[in-house]
């Protein structure tokens, strides 16, 4: 069996020998560390390859992660959008030395957004880093021209997705938004000088459940307060992908017993923070809607009414949309 000496990665030799995968072009320490191929692949080849490694490995979505890290490496959105002839072409040394160190990422159950730094929200292209929440699909398809007036509140901005996302389409408004993550802070402001809209959004470090007279006094009034706040069940915690749970920050995710901690305070400001008719839109579990519901017709949150319900893109009751009300009622 043929043997060769590399350098790994602290600079020390190691002998790998070659066995069955040899003939695929990839290479495994008996630790497990991949390394670069012996042989020349091609895109599609290199590709294949790691799909083939992510499903020994238990990764979820391979085919799905080895095609946006594909894509990421040959500077593309998508592997799709790419010529064919493309896909047949043999990688460069610098390429293929790229694409083995992400997917040795991605071994790890580390994220497809984190593995990129970045990812698409809607019609734009946001930059990504850990432990900042990642925006999921199903916050696109409520969010659009339905969101109007002058100022918004993003409560737990995150990345800064739909803050920016709102800006963008909405040229006529500005918006604040606040996070109790001095890295969301970071990154939302990060995006908003690459998207150019930094002069529209104010980004505060502020943490709902201590600073909430600081928020009144400091960010209202708005016409509009948007948040997808922590609103998983404390006990549902323990059942996440390995992706979610090594690597994004628990505290935007952890809504309490039944989710609601932060919803409820939420609740409790919004009426102080809104003007007039001002609207509150929030992304919640299914099982939410009935209880926020009942929180404002029971009067526990003042100042309130229910106006509707909207589901995701998998028809799932997700997206609560609640009004001020006026001043006469």
């Amino acid at each position: 069996m043929e043997a060769l000496i590399r350098l790994n990665r602290l600079g020390c030799a190691v002998r790998l020998r070659y066995g069955p995968m040899r003939r695929q072009g990839l290479c495994f320490t008996s630790a497990g560390r991949d390394l670069p191929p012996v042989s020349p692949l091609s895109v599609q080849q290199a590709a294949a390859l790691w799909e083939q490694r992510f499903r020994q490995c238990g990764v979820s979505e391979p085919h799905l992660s080895s095609q946006h890290i594909m894509a990421h490496v040959l500077g593309a959105k998508t592997m799709a959008s790419l010529d064919p002839v493309i896909l047949t072409e043999v990688l460069t040394d610098i390429q293929t030395q790229k694409f083995w160190e992400l997917c040795s990422k991605r071994l790890t159950r580390m994220p497809v957004q984190y593995v990129i730094e970045e990812w698409d929200f809607r019609d734009l292209t946001l930059k990504m880093r850990p432990p900042v929440f990642i925006p999921r699909p199903e916050t696109e398809s409520r969010l659009g021209s339905s969101v109007s007036g002058v100022r918004c509140l993003e409560v737990g901005c995150g990345s800064g997705a739909i803050s920016l996302s709102l800006l963008h389409s909405l040229p006529q408004l500005s918006a604040v938004a606040v996070d109790r993550s001095q890295e969301a802070v970071c990154l939302t402001r990060e995006n908003a000088h690459r998207l150019g809209l930094q002069d529209r959004l104010e980004v505060r470090q502020l943490d709902l459940s201590v600073d909430a007279e600081v928020i009144l006094k400091e960010c209202g009034p708005v016409t509009v307060l948007v948040s997808n706040p922590p609103y998983l069940f404390s006990q549902d915690m323990t059942s996440l992908e390995p992706e979610i749970l090594r690597f994004e920050d628990p505290a935007a995710l952890d809504g309490g017993a039944d989710g609601m901690q932060l919803i409820r305070q939420i609740l409790t400001l919004a009426p102080h923070l809104l003007t007039d008719e001002g609207l509150v839109y929030l992304e919640v579990d299914p099982r939410h809607p009935p209880l926020i519901q009942q929180c404002v017709e029971e009067e526990m949150t003042a100042g309130l009414q229910y106006l509707q319900t909207h589901c995701d893109i998998t028809d799932r009751p997700r997206f609560c949309v609640l009004q001020r009300r006026g001043t006469e009622d």
